[in-house]
Parts: C-alpha cells; structure tokens; sequence
C-alpha cells in the first residue's frame, strides 16, 4: 500500500474513531451502574460488563485516536508507524468491539444481510445502552472493513522483514 494511501486511510479511520469516542464519551459520562435502576441481580451483573466493556472499547479507541493524531502530524510521514497504528485500531479496537469480554452482545453474522441488526444483546439491556451500541456499530463495521488488511498481511509483511 502506498504511503499516499496508507496517510489516507490514517485520516478517515481517525475521523471514524471521533465520531464513536464522542459517543461513547456522551454515554458514559450520563450513564452508571445506578442509573439503569434495576434489583435484578443478572442485570446488575449484565451492567457491570456491559460498561466495563464500553470503557475498554473507549480508552483503546482513545489512544488509538491519538496514535494516529501524531503519525499525521508528522513533518515526514512515517508509514511504518502508520501502519502499526492502524493495526492497532483494528488488533484492539474493532476485535474489542466485537468480541467484548464480559460478552454482553455478540455479532450474530446470520443477521448481516437480511438487513436486521446483527448485534444481539445477552440480556435486553435499557433503550440507552442498547441505542449507543448500535450507533457506532456502524462505525466499527466500516473500520472492520477498512482494516482487514492489517488483521494478517501486516503481521506477515512484519515477520518476513525480520527474518530477511
């Protein structure tokens, strides 16, 4: 990929990650344990997974976000670092979106070309934690898409220029 290409990308997939660290931001500072008002002890458990995950998904959204602030801002652009930037946006980013670790959704790939939504939800959470969820899960599916190439062919690349 060119370096022209590579800056591009670096450019778009910042603005992406602003529009959902905006979001999450939004969410979790209106938004705590108490807030979601319920006794039920497995929906306090759902809760409590479902922000920890978010505020995961947000600080690696963040320092991503800034990681490729700093590549742009370069006087030389550095496509290695680049590079290793983006691969980190999708290595952190987007496989933390989809894949949380509290589990509190997954990505249920029947879905994704019937047109529904294919975020399905462990326990029916509340309209606002459901609605912030599928607001930038558009924009994870695009950084997805936009950076399945760092997911294996850089790794490769890599570990080729080290054994040469």
């Amino acid at each position: 990929m060119s370096a022209a290409n590579v800056q591009k990308l670096c450019e778009t997939t910042r603005e992406k990650l602003k529009y959902a660290i905006e979001k999450m931001e939004l969410f979790l500072n209106q938004n705590a344990l108490p807030q979601f008002g319920t006794e039920d002890e497995e929906m306090v458990h759902f809760y409590q997974g479902f922000l920890s995950d978010l505020r995961h998904l947000l600080v690696f959204s963040e320092m991503s976000y800034e990681k490729l602030g700093v590549a742009l801002r370069r006087a030389t652009f550095d496509e290695s670092f680049a590079q290793k930037a983006l691969y980190n946006v999708y290595h952190y980013g987007v496989n933390n979106f989809f894949y949380p670790k509290n589990e509190s959704y997954s990505e249920d790939g029947r879905y994704a070309y019937t047109g529904q939504d294919a975020i399905r939800f462990r326990k029916k959470p509340d309209r606002q934690a459901r609605d912030i969820i599928m607001d930038i899960t558009k924009v994870y599916e695009e950084l997805r898409d936009d950076l399945t190439y760092y997911e294996s062919d850089y790794l490769t690349e890599r570990r080729m220029q080290n054994q040469v």
